[in-house]
C-alpha cells in the first residue's frame, strides 16, 4: 500500500474487467480512457486463495473475451469505509500499490497558474482556525 502497509496474503481477486471512462473536462475537451481494473477482495476466508495458475488464466480470458490490450493497471481495494483506488508499480521485487490524484486538466481554461496547482505531498493541515467555537462566527 502507498502507506506502507502490505495488503493481506489471503486477498482473492474478484474482477479483472477493462473501466471505460467517456468524459469532458472542465475546458470542454471530450476525453476517453481506458484501464484494466483488478477488484481486491479479503475476508477472514483464508482457504479461498487464488492459485497463481488460476489468476493467469482468468487474466489471460479477461484479454481476450473483454478486449483488453496492453492498459495501465488500476487496482480497487476495500479500505476500511469505503473502496480506494489505487496504480500498479512493480519494484523489481514487489507490486505496489500507488496514490491516485484527482487534477485539473484544463488549467489553462480555468485561469489556475501552474505555480498554484497542487502536488503530491504539498497538502498541510490548517494550523489555526478563523474564529474559535465560542465567537458567534460558526
Amino acid at each position: 500500500m502507498p502507506n506502507g502497509e502490505l495488503v493481506a496474503p489471503h486477498f482473492h481477486v474478484t474482477e479483472v474487467g477493462k473501466i471505460t471512462k467517456h468524459f469532458i473536462d472542465c475546458g470542454g475537451t471530450i476525453r476517453n480512457e481506458e484501464v484494466a481494473n483488478f477488484q481486491l477482495w479479503e475476508a477472514q476466508d483464508y482457504d479461498h486463495r487464488l492459485h497463481p495458475d488460476k489468476l493467469l488464466n482468468i487474466i489471460e480470458l479477461s484479454e481476450q473475451k473483454l478486449g483488453i490490450a496492453d492498459l495501465e493497471i488500476e487496482v480497487e481495494y476495500q479500505m476500511k469505509d469505503s473502496i480506494g483506488k489505487f496504480g500498479l508499480e512493480f519494484n523489481g521485487t514487489h507490486f505496489q500499490l500507488t496514490s491516485k490524484i484527482t487534477n485539473c486538466l484544463a488549467p489553462d481554461h480555468c485561469g489556475i497558474p501552474e505555480k498554484n496547482m497542487p502536488h503530491v505531498g504539498q497538502w498541510k493541515a490548517k494550523t489555526t482556525s478563523c474564529c474559535s467555537p465560542d465567537s458567534g462566527c460558526c
